[in-house]
């Protein structure tokens, strides 16, 4: 307050004051306003004659009108962000002032401010090229962005219906995903800031930036990071072994060099997995903040965050297929708290139900579940086995409304939302069966069979024919393990009908066979993202490789008498013959039936020799 009320210093200059200047203008003088026009455009301008302009500017805003918006455009030109602190504070002062003046003027100044959210651009110059880049060494960057967001909150006391005019600039702004990953980083970094003084446009940006992260992500298929991954560490392997053969480093050197091949790894091989991954880490931090104060989580807070989350999901995540990593944003605000999972597996459930629902919106949303219930560790058994009931209690119904009716036959097109719940329950059962088991044997089996999953099995839909075969032998050896149910017969009929497609091509005939008609996938497979994949793993259920003891467990059938019901007629039947050996392929890389869309990390695929 001191320094605006002081007068400016005296500095050197032409043309007499301002408001001559702009009255003489609009009597068509323009010699003045040219010259004023060209001292304010000088790159050498002092900051003394800033300071000095702007308070003349800040006491003449109301002749600053329309048309005078090209002398208003040099103003909000002038180079006031990396000058000193009474420079700063005047430009503010003047910003303020002209906007609640002027509001014709909003616009501009807001695009002036937003402009600001990257860093500057300068111009390399190598071998006679100009290269424009980001200047990532600008040490005043984190207290230059600091001030743009003063001057943004400036303008909006000044003008409350400053939101509105402001998101469709910073959609416009936002840089294209080829653009450094400083750019990508500092500009979404400051989008989240606004949220904090601007709340009502958070939801507009959560889903703008999400939005352009489910463009990355989907330009970056896994299968395509996997394999940069693989080359770079084939090429960084390379390199050990020829700088290995050409010296011999001593203690210390070796000790900085692991150093800096370490901070290395933390950069993703993949140009745009290294974008996302940088992004995400953003994401995940700023969900984290805005849920917990002073270290403490605030439910009323989480639980907006929560609403806003879940309708971007619904709109952008679930009509996507096959995005890998966006959709981790979901599961990690769930783990804050077991009553959010539980909201989030209601929300997924009653869009998988829902027959007004399209049947490819609902079929996602039997994967998410199936993928949810297996991966997060922070569900309890206990709801596992709540949704469990509910999945296959609304499976038997549908039996039940089917069976009789003229499609009862195995049909992608016309039971899509079915099988994608057959898939759901197996997937999870193949993740949670030692957990349901665990403690009670003869009580978790018992809960197992009243699931009568050899209803389901055997029902004229056949879902064993539609599932991805993964996911069907896995089943299949630990339903046989536990008398559950047998699939082979049924697997083996499926095998006998399946009709390969030839297909001529260039190179010959190619013949295939489709092993993923439901075309689903797992959302929440692997993170492999290296950055951010710390914020989930502690959450994580990894799939475990079965062990060799495992594979001899699940070719035994458990004994007789571990079972209440003694007299079921399945139980009484013949069990299989355990002659045959059991082979799980060590992961699903090598997985020749894996479905189209990369599963890696899910259940691999396993043979089971049938019995004869």
């Amino acid at each position: 307050d001191e320094f605006i009320s002081s007068p400016p210093r005296k500095t050197v200059r032409f043309g007499g004051t301002l408001t001559e200047i702009l009255l003489k203008y609009e009597k068509g003088e323009t010699t003045d306003f040219e010259l004023l026009k060209h001292q304010l455009s000088d790159p050498d301008i002092k900051d003394a004659q800033i300071i000095n302009w702007l308070h003349e500017f800040r006491a003449s805003v109301a002749y600053l009108t329309k048309e005078l918006e090209q002398l208003v455009s040099i103003l909000l030109k002038l180079p006031w962000l990396r000058r000193s602190r009474e420079v700063v504070e005047e430009y503010l002062g003047f910003l303020g002032n002209l906007v609640s003046a002027q509001t014709v003027h909003l616009r501009p100044c807001l695009r002036m401010i937003v402009s600001q959210f990257v860093p500057p651009r300068i111009t390399i110059r190598e071998d006679d090229v100009d290269i424009s880049d980001s200047d990532d060494d600008d040490e005043n960057l984190s207290e230059n962005f600091n001030t743009c967001h003063r001057a943004l909150q400036t303008v909006a006391r000044y003008v409350p219906s400053t939101p509105q005019f402001l998101m469709p600039i910073l959609v416009e702004n936002f840089p294209f995903i080829n653009k450094s990953e400083r750019t990508l980083e500092c500009y979404v970094h400051n989008l989240l800031r606004v949220t904090v003084y601007l709340p009502t446009l958070r939801l507009q940006i959560l889903e703008l930036i999400i939005e352009k992260l489910l463009k990355l992500d989907v330009s970056a298929p896994q299968q395509d990071i996997e394999d940069a991954e693989e080359t770079a560490n084939n090429s960084d392997s390379e390199e050990k072994v020829t700088e290995e053969g050409l010296f011999d480093m001593e203690e210390d050197e070796e000790r900085r060099g692991n150093k800096v091949v370490s901070s290395r790894n933390e950069r993703m091989a993949h140009p745009l997995a290294e974008r996302l991954d940088i992004l995400m880490t953003i994401l995940f931090s700023y969900i984290k903040d805005v849920c917990h104060v002073d270290g403490k989580l605030d439910i009323n807070k989480t639980k907006d965050l929560y609403r806003d989350l879940v309708s971007i999901f619904d709109k952008l995540i679930l009509p996507t297929h096959a995005s890998c990593h966006v959709q981790y944003f979901m599961f990690y605000i769930c783990s804050f708290k077991l009553g959010l999972a539980e909201a989030f597996l209601d929300h997924l459930w009653k869009k998988l139900h829902d027959p007004n629902n399209p049947s490819v919106i609902r079929q996602t949303a039997g994967s998410y579940i199936g993928s949810f219930l297996a991966r997060a560790k922070f569900i309890p058994v206990v709801t596992v086995k709540a949704c469990l009931d509910l999945l296959v209690n609304w499976m038997h119904k549908y039996i039940d409304n089917q069976d009789t009716g003229a499609n009862a036959y195995c049909d992608v097109a016309l039971h899509g939302p079915f099988y994608s719940t057959c898939q759901a329950v197996f997937y999870t059962l193949i993740f949670r069966h030692k957990q349901l088991l665990d403690g009670n044997l003869r009580k978790g089996l018992s809960y197992l069979q009243s699931l009568n999953f050899e209803r389901i099995v055997m029902c004229q839909l056949n879902p064993l024919k539609i599932c991805i075969p993964s996911v069907v032998n896995l089943f299949a050896a630990i339903t046989r393990k536990y008398q559950l149910v047998f699939c082979y017969t049924i697997i083996e009929r499926n095998n006998r009908q399946f009709i390969p497609v030839v297909r001529s091509g260039t190179g010959g005939d190619l013949v295939q066979t489709c092993t993923n008609p439901l075309d689903s996938f797992f959302p929440f497979d692997p993170y492999i993202l290296k950055r951010s994949k710390k914020t989930i793993d502690p959450f994580y259920q990894f799939w475990e490789e079965l062990s060799a003891e495992d594979l001899e467990n699940l070719k035994k059938p458990i004994k007789k008498g571990t079972s209440e019901d003694e007299d079921d007629d399945f139980l009484k039947g013949e069990t299989p013959q355990n002659d045959g050996a059991v082979g799980i392929a060590p992961n699903s890389y090598e997985s020749n039936t894996r479905s189209p869309v990369s599963s890696i990390g899910s259940p691999p695929d396993s043979y089971v020799p049938y019995p004869p």
